[in-house]
């Protein structure tokens, strides 16, 4: 069972890092919305690459999450675990919605530990 956010938040970026996503961040967003506590956001280089990305995701962490979308069509994948949402793009679509300077106000975390 997962203790806490930052647990999370480590789980899953490790997980994305094991299937080799591309220009992977850590947001660390508590501090200003009520969303989440971290999001995370990296690039798959393919639709299959995100998709895989996602599947890992997925099958690293116990629980469902709250809510996925995308993953029909490898784009934007969202995966919601309440606390902790994973953002999967193509570079097309990471460049267009830019959630890091939407969320431009948020803590980049560059290593973060259980």
């Amino acid at each position: 069972m997962i203790k806490d956010s930052k647990e999370l938040a480590v789980i899953a970026k490790d997980a994305v890092e094991d299937k080799k996503a591309v220009d992977v961040t850590l947001l660390d967003i508590s501090g200003i919305s009520l969303i989440a506590d971290y999001f995370i956001i990296c690039t798959g280089n393919s639709e299959t690459h995100a998709k895989a990305i996602a599947e890992n995701v997925l099958g690293t962490i116990e629980e469902m999450p709250l809510r996925k979308e995308g993953i029909r069509e490898g784009k934007w994948i969202l995966l919601d675990y309440g606390s902790v949402v994973v953002h999967i793009f193509q570079r097309e679509e990471r460049l267009f919605y830019d959630l890091e300077r939407l969320w431009g106000d948020a803590d980049v975390i560059s290593e973060i530990e259980s």
